[in-house]
């Protein structure tokens, strides 16, 4: 079958930009391609009006947008992923005794695509389905925090990009910043009645292959409990590399 030379050259690019660590240049998406650049700028420009890319314009630099995130997610919202997790998941309620989710990334939010429940406990407003801003959630900050500084700008230009639910949470993009290099730190993200008054989470991110985020597990206690948090954290982050591997990726 003949290729549509627009296409191939699209999904080229969308190839080359997933493979890089941050936005690049035009001028190494048209090497990158072998394109000339005027080709590429036009072709940027279109990849940009349908989500696909996104010009971070102060660096002058390009890189994958919302809607290439949601393709490239697309597998892991599917049932491949909710199989492989399901059982992991619930080995993990049985060994904390808490509700565990799991979340994919979705724009500025986070959609839940499993949850699994502990007996006797109440339920969660991360059911199946709903969608939650990711930087209020310990789901969405464990994925944040792998995403490249210039992706997470972009997803968060300025301050209208901050929703709360509760009063609390980052309200800035230096708030946000300062958040996500302290889950970086501690090796897990957390929240604290930021999603639901009463309620805490600890969540890990799956990385692909590329070590860039393809979904995150959290895991939801009532606060008021004494929990062994980074014990808790360990629990998590050992399912959520386990899925990672069985997904191939890192």
């Amino acid at each position: 079958m003949a290729q549509v030379p627009a296409a191939a050259r699209a999904l080229q690019v969308l190839k080359f930009l997933a493979t890089q660590p941050e936005p690049v240049s035009l001028e190494r998406i048209a090497r990158a391609v072998s394109m000339p650049r005027s080709t590429a700028y036009h072709l940027m420009n279109t990849m940009i009006a349908e989500g696909f890319v996104v010009h971070v314009a102060e660096d002058s630099r390009y890189g994958l947008g919302v809607a290439a995130h949601e393709v490239g997610t697309g597998f892991a919202r599917q049932a491949p992923m909710q199989r492989i997790a399901r059982r992991l998941l619930a080995g993990l309620v049985d060994k904390v005794g808490h509700s565990a989710h799991l979340a994919v990334p979705h724009g500025r939010d986070v959609l839940y695509v499993l949850e699994e429940r502990a007996p006797g406990r109440p339920s969660l407003v991360t059911d199946v389905g709903v969608r939650l801003p990711a930087h209020l959630t310990a789901s969405g900050r464990a994925i944040l925090a792998e995403l490249p500084a210039a992706q997470v700008r972009a997803l968060f230009p300025d301050r209208s990009a901050f929703v709360s639910r509760n009063g609390s949470g980052p309200a800035s993009l230096s708030a946000l910043r300062s958040a996500l290099t302290d889950t970086r730190q501690r090796g897990y993200a957390c929240e604290s009645g930021e999603v639901t008054l009463g309620f805490a989470s600890v969540g890990v991110a799956v990385l692909d292959h590329n070590e860039l985020p393809l979904a995150a597990i959290a895991v939801t206690y009532p606060d008021r409990e004494s929990v062994d948090v980074p014990a808790l954290a360990e629990a998590v982050a050992g399912v959520a590399h386990t899925l990672a591997r069985r997904l191939g990726g890192a």
